[in-house]
């Protein structure tokens, strides 16, 4: 990288924490280097208190944007000047973007999540589909899934108040049949699991300080005929991917969804496509 940085080299990073696991640094400066781009992609690990310093920094310094992660995918609106359509639908944002001095939040990660699927051969239209987490990743995947033809949606979350105003939001805009239930209900998610087509796992159960948990107790509830998807990409295979593998679903982890929402937020950035197939051999997926 040391040979790319210039007088001129244009910030872009990424907010969260815990961060230091990401890939997004790797993926990206590899494509900028890729396509000769003068950017440079850093990772900041910030605590909830340093949010608001951390966003007028960025902005004051000039970076060209940022990426958003878990925890701060809806907190982060608050210090934002404008969001995009899907961003304001969401009110979850992992993608800002500098507009001369003007700061817009977008999201990707839901459309990053179905052109993974895509690329792996599953389609999503007319099926059902069982999804786990309502924070910003869960809510964008179960907006884009709605919008892209899934027939019934089963959302599973802690909170039943922001996991209704999901559901809310799906069956009011979309044609999409979406349903809360409680995550502990654990009889409900055997059910709705018989007939669901994919189980998304939108939350951080199984990374970080909560690796080798899954919500899954009981493995009997998966069935061969499931397909399973984690979000997280590290561990590439979690407790739920290895229980997954166990009941002979087919499985996949968050690594595809983060290069597609990535592709998105680095032409957003700089108006260039992201050489897909480049950055999965860097990434060693192919």
């Amino acid at each position: 990288m040391e040979s790319r940085i210039s007088g001129t080299t244009q910030l872009i990073g990424i907010i969260a924490t815990p961060i230091g696991h990401s890939i997004s640094p790797k993926m990206h400066n590899a494509a900028f280097s890729r396509l000769g781009l003068d950017y440079a992609y850093l990772a900041f690990d910030i605590e909830q208190s340093q949010l608001e310093d951390s966003v007028k920094g960025l902005k004051a310094i000039g970076a060209r944007g940022f990426n958003v992660s878990m925890p701060y995918k809806t907190a982060i609106i608050e210090y934002l000047d404008e969001l995009s359509p899907t961003a304001k639908l969401c009110q979850a944002v992992n993608t800002v973007v500098n507009e001369n001095g003007k700061l817009v939040g977008h999201m990707t990660d839901g459309s990053g999540l179905i052109r993974s699927l895509q690329d792996e051969g599953y389609d999503i239209r007319g099926k059902k589909v069982t999804v786990i987490g309502c924070g910003g990743a869960g809510k964008a995947i179960q907006i884009q899934a709605a919008l892209d033809g899934v027939s019934e949606l089963s959302i599973f979350n802690r909170s039943a108040e922001r996991g209704q105003q999901v559901v809310d939001l799906i069956n009011k805009h979309t044609n999409c049949k979406a349903t809360f239930y409680h995550l502990n209900d654990e009889l409900a998610l055997k059910e709705q699991l018989a007939d669901s087509y994919l189980l998304i796992n939108a939350t951080s159960i199984g990374m970080a300080e909560l690796e080798g948990l899954s919500f899954i107790s009981d493995s009997s509830v998966l069935h061969p005929g499931l397909i399973v998807c984690d979000i997280i990409y590290n561990p590439r295979k979690t407790k739920l991917l290895q229980q997954a593998e166990e009941a002979g679903c087919k499985v996949m982890n968050g690594v595809g969804m983060i290069i597609y929402q990535g592709a998105e937020a680095f032409k957003l950035w700089t108006g260039e496509e992201m050489p897909i197939d480049y950055i999965k051999d860097v990434l060693d997926l192919k």
